[in-house]
């Protein structure tokens, strides 16, 4: 598509960096440890430092803000050691702090740079820094199992292909206390002589039954376990997960094909490919929704004066509710209601929704305004606020149509993977307005996979800036 060229020369360095250097997300964990552990040791080792410092010498100088950097820099991120022994953790935390310790001091020494430093602060930090990692690896040990609840129900899993790789990655799952993972069992349909044996998850049916499966029990996670000469038949069952939002992931072969995403990743210490996946994991999950609430409570407390001003607009215009609510499909398929400035005459949530046309005779005369600058959509900073919504992202469709397209265009349901955005890279790309097509619809969903594959948060800051832009000039929504 010529239109979206621009996504890859905004992304096109980082989008190259993925490729070339996969990530690992830990997959085998909740996204809450991930970030617990990644900061755990190197805040221990700098709040220790500060701790002395104050103790000794009532603040913590500027000598040791710098120092405080370097550590944490040599640390960032920790690396998960709840699986672990706890013999192998305390092995690991001493040989490790002999590592920075030695080197700070050989710095210290070389540069001559101890004299800014009081020597019972870096005396006694050279033995409570370890066993302060110790007491917080422990404390975060049995803490675990109320953090893990934290994180909600635990996703449902399943492996299709029962042979070595499924099976292996099977008893990962199984002996990972922390996964969030509850594998509901194989779907595989070679003969039993020809799988792996299995006593702890059971063959829940044939790879057919699969896409029925996963939508019946909103299972979350798939690890396809095929082998390479099974291209056309994984081809197969990828078509036939595309009207789901499950996250699919390869172990560990793959081909290369049209990947949402896609990287390599670790589930309970085993690799894996990801095939469709939220860009959303882990710190970019974290900059994605700091942004959403920073960005909204700002623009909420701008635009207040003018949300009071258009509501009394709008009761005064014609009868009905001010805001109307309308549901929508949201993160993971799951629905939400999504606040608008009411801009016609219904209020239309039914089975069958028809969407606005040129000249419709539903429009009020305030709702055209409201419609063509796009104020109708300011009450969905709300929603973002809620967690419902993202201020950049695919745009929510009704549910009725949500419904009729799934089963029209390949990947649709895959635009489910983010929450739903007030404005998304198909809108300012020319995708706005009524989808009378299959064609024009078929348009807005590549322009949302794309988004999905490249996003940044330079790309969201810069869809955010031709939105505004185009709230002044754009003759597309009616």
């Amino acid at each position: 598509m010529d239109n979206v060229t621009p996504v890859n020369q905004l992304n096109s360095a980082s989008a190259w960096l993925d490729r070339r250097e996969p990530r690992s997300m830990g997959l085998g964990r909740s996204h809450l440890f991930t970030a617990v552990e990644a900061a755990l040791d190197p805040l221990v080792l700098v709040f220790s430092l500060w701790g002395l410092a104050f103790f000794f010498e009532g603040s913590v100088r500027p000598a040791y803000l710098i120092l405080s950097v370097i550590v944490f820099s040599l640390t960032f991120p920790g690396t998960s050691q709840l699986r672990l022994p706890v013999w192998k953790v305390f092995s690991k935390i001493a040989f490790h702090w002999v590592w920075i310790a030695g080197l700070l001091l050989l710095t210290g020494f070389v540069t001559e740079y101890f004299h800014k430093f009081s020597m019972a602060v870096l005396g006694n930090w050279l033995w409570v820094a370890p066993v302060a990692q110790a007491g917080a690896h422990l404390a975060l040990r049995a803490a675990a199992p109320q953090l893990l609840k934290l994180q909600g129900a635990v996703k449902g899993a399943v492996i299709v292909g029962m042979n070595e790789q499924g099976v292996s990655l099977a008893r990962h799952i199984a002996g990972s206390a922390y996964s969030g993972i509850d594998l509901k069992g194989f779907f595989d349909d070679r003969g039993e002589e020809r799988r792996e044996s299995q006593d702890d998850y059971p063959l829940v049916g044939k790879i057919d039954d699969l896409p029925a499966y996963v939508k019946k029990h909103r299972i979350q996670f798939i690890y396809l376990s095929l082998p390479m000469a099974s291209r056309p038949r994984i081809l197969q069952v990828l078509d036939g997960l595309k009207d789901t939002t499950a996250s699919i992931y390869f172990v560990p072969d793959m081909f290369i094909t049209d990947l949402i995403q896609g990287r390599s990743d670790s589930v309970c210490g085993v690799t894996v490919i990801s095939v469709c996946d939220t860009p959303f994991r882990g710190v970019n999950g974290v900059l994605k929704r700091a942004s959403d609430i920073v960005l909204s409570l700002l623009i909420l407390l701008l635009i207040s004066p003018v949300m009071l001003v258009i509501g009394l607009m709008v009761k005064l215009d014609s009868p009905g509710p001010v805001i109307f609510k309308q549901r929508r499909y949201g993160l993971d398929g799951e629905q939400i209601l999504v606040y608008k400035f009411r801009s016609m005459a219904v209020t239309e949530d039914g089975g069958t929704i028809q969407q606005a046309r040129k000249n419709d005779m539903r429009i009020t005369r305030l709702g055209a305004i409201l419609r063509r600058t796009s104020l109708d959509e300011l009450p969905q900073f709300i929603n973002v606020l809620q967690g419902r919504m993202s201020i950049v992202g695919p745009r929510p469709h009704a549910v009725a149509h949500n419904e009729m397209y799934r089963s029209l265009i390949k990947g649709y349901m895959v635009r489910h993977k983010v929450r739903p955005g007030i404005t998304g890279w198909a809108q300012v790309n020319g995708q706005r307005g009524e989808t009378d097509t299959l064609d024009k619809m078929q348009s807005r969903i590549d322009c949302d996979l794309d988004y999905l594959r490249n996003w940044s948060l330079q790309l969201d800051f810069y869809i955010i800036l031709r939105t505004v832009r185009l709230v002044f000039k754009d003759s597309a929504a009616y």
